[in-house]
């Protein structure tokens, strides 16, 4: 398996706007994406954290290329003060 771990900055103001984009994104992913295993959105004040679960980085680039990641990317790019992105080769359950 392979994990994404994203940690969302929002601008002032913008969270309500940019969560239920959000939400929308994992939860189709969820349901539309056969490689896609889990996508969690954390929330903390004007931060979102992501945790994502894929079959493999296959799986993951698959995601990257969809269009409701794309639709998502470009709706929430300017709420977005800044993102960090880690990934991990190896999930150990």
């Amino acid at each position: 398996m392979y994990a994404v771990c994203v940690t969302f900055k929002i601008h002032p103001g913008q969270m309500q706007e940019f969560l239920p984009l959000m939400v929308s994104n994992a939860r189709t992913s969820r349901d539309e994406e056969a490689g896609c295993q889990m996508f969690d959105v954390c929330v903390r004040g004007d931060e979102v954290f992501l945790y994502e679960v894929y079959d493999d980085r296959a799986a993951f680039d698959l995601h990257l290329t969809s269009s409701h990641f794309r639709t998502f990317d470009a709706k929430v790019a300017h709420m977005v003060a800044s993102k960090q992105v880690a990934m991990f080769d190896e999930v150990i359950r």
